[in-house]
């Protein structure tokens, strides 16, 4: 026959065990959390961050031109990136970023021929286009076109289209219910 202090003993180990398995989950979590959800974060504050495009393009500095969406996996990738060279350059030059879901928008995405995202477009001090950029593109290419922006006597080169971010050949090919017949 067992003891009371040994059944006692037994009915608390799963309980023991679970607890600290919550535990570690919890700490790994918080260890993660940053690596896991920056992106996603970085990307949901392009908004609040956002210079007003009517007061970036009147106010005699070059801007940084960006068109994204947040479901959009590629400005998801970029967005860090895209936040430590605002950080850099935020004296230098205005960071624009227009959400295409925004019809609020359309104007300038009509304007600046938007047909894929991320879409960058590099204005000079006078808010006429230097350059542009669409797709996944790295940091240090970003990097080198804005300082080519500021010395405001260098053409940028216009980066060649990534084909998974070309909204045009996405719906050439979209099979429709009546491609069938």
């Amino acid at each position: 026959m067992k003891s009371e202090n040994q059944v006692n003993s037994q009915d608390k180990n799963p309980i023991l065990l679970l607890v600290i398995i919550f535990i570690g989950l919890i700490s790994v979590l918080l260890i993660f959390k940053n690596t896991l959800f920056e992106s996603t974060l970085a990307l949901k504050s392009y908004g609040k961050i956002s210079m007003d495009p009517v007061i970036a393009f009147n106010n005699k500095k070059p801007t940084f031109l960006e068109f994204y969406a947040e479901w959009c996996e590629v400005c998801k990738e970029m967005a860090p990136s895209i936040i430590d060279l605002k950080k850099e350059y935020q004296n230098e030059i205005n960071f624009v970023f227009l959400n295409v879901d925004n019809p609020k928008w359309e104007k300038y995405i009509n304007q600046y021929d938007v047909n894929g995202i991320p879409k960058v477009v590099f204005l000079n001090n006078d808010s006429e286009v230097k350059g542009s950029l669409v797709g996944l593109k790295d940091e240090k290419l970003i990097n080198n076109s804005l300082n080519k922006l500021l010395s405001n006597n260098q053409e940028l080169e216009n980066s060649p289209i990534s084909e998974f971010s070309k909204i045009e050949d996405i719906k050439k090919d979209m099979t429709t219910p009546r491609s069938h017949s």
